[in-house]
């Protein structure tokens, strides 16, 4: 069982609180980041919760994972793919981990299925036993080969705006000047690339590239003409996406795709964390080079929010469980620079998103 320690909360009374198997540790969304559980996760945090009521003054011993994130990984085993759960540095097989009756209906053989799933997955976790060492696997992308979208927004943030005014002056592009509209476009699923894995260096088409450390939004409910009141319903997590670009294919064809969809040129993990666990509109995004801190901003700097942003989309196209929104980058990107300190063989991109994790990927030949 896992340690505890004591807090004390101001809570309604609890009445008839099913108790869970005592040999489990019983996870729950909603639980995390919180001193003060949820009521729905007050049944679920039992046996855990030793409760002393004195009126309504309840004081209760917290397991340590309450200050812990929920993270879905995918990483290879057994020579395939699988879906696992994330906590500290171990990770346990999603389909080990589920309590028996649920197996029954649900093979879940990827992160789709888990993300069409998750209401009845999500209270259907208990975890035994040390898990697997996460040094001891290999993480692939959370959608190793994404079957929607990946739907990429430019000039999100102000001071990336002002800082590549230089580059970006080619008519069709884009105008020096804060867009009044999302910047919409896209990057080929065959770009994806894991934590870890090579970003081949384009020799022969480019020789500017340039990174950008984002945060990406993953749709977990179909919708269409989403208002932007109820935007956020339609999430169902966060990750890191790299968005490598080569400047020179951008600059020269006006259309972005090119440019942003080269083998290796997107980057994507080390997992999903559940928007439950974190408020995807207030994060610290920041973005070394060669240990260098090149970025270093908040996703509340964004120009068009998350909500916005998929009340846009949202309005032409329906989106899907699955399609992926990469929500822009902060200023620092290697031509922002004067003159520009675009990527290179060898180099090693390290992105970190708070609540998240890192991101690491090097550049190779």
């Amino acid at each position: 069982m896992l340690p505890f320690h004591q807090h004390t909360a101001t809570l309604q009374p609890l009445h008839h609180l099913p108790i869970a198997p005592a040999t489990h540790t019983l996870l729950h969304l909603g639980c995390s980041n919180r001193s003060v559980p949820s009521p729905q996760c007050q049944q679920t945090l039992l046996p855990h919760l030793l409760l002393q009521m004195v009126g309504t003054t309840i004081s209760y011993n917290a397991p340590t994972y309450l200050d812990d994130v929920l993270k879905l990984a995918t990483f290879f085993s057994g020579g395939e793919s699988v879906v696992g759960v994330v906590r500290g540095e171990a990770v346990w097989p999603l389909q080990n981990v589920l309590k028996s009756d649920v197996v029954k209906f649900f093979s879940v053989k990827d992160m789709l299925g888990v993300i069409n799933h998750w209401n009845l997955l999500k209270d259907s976790i208990y975890m035994e036993g040390p898990g697997v060492a996460l040094s001891s696997v290999n993480l692939q992308a959370p959608f190793p080969r994404p079957s929607g979208a990946i739907m990429c927004i430019g000039k999100n943030y102000l001071d990336h705006v002002k800082e590549v005014d230089t580059w970006k002056s080619a008519p069709g592009i884009a105008t020096p000047d804060a867009p009044k509209h999302p910047i919409v476009f896209t990057k080929a699923p065959q770009s994806v690339v894991g934590p870890g894995a090579a970003i081949k260096y384009p020799h022969g088409i480019s020789s500017h590239v340039d990174y950008e450390a984002e945060l990406a939004v993953i749709i977990g409910k179909r919708g269409r003409a989403i208002k932007r009141e109820d935007a956020l319903a339609h999430v169902f997590g966060y990750t890191i996406l790299n968005d490598v670009t080569a400047r020179d294919l951008q600059k020269r064809h006006q259309q972005w795709f090119l440019g942003k969809s080269c083998d290796t040129f997107c980057p994507m993990g080390p997992w999903i964390v559940p928007a439950s666990e974190i408020d995807g509109q207030n994060l610290l995004i920041q973005c070394w080079i060669n240990d260098e801190l090149r970025q270093n901003g908040r996703t509340s700097q964004m120009i068009f929010s998350i909500a916005e942003l998929i009340e846009t989309i949202s309005a032409a196209i329906t989106l899907e469980p699955g399609d992926i929104i990469a929500t822009g980058t902060p200023a620092g990107v290697g031509s922002g620079f004067n003159p520009p300190r675009h990527l290179s063989p060898g180099d090693s991109i390290r992105i970190r998103i708070e609540g998240i994790g890192e991101l690491h990927n090097t550049v190779e030949y």
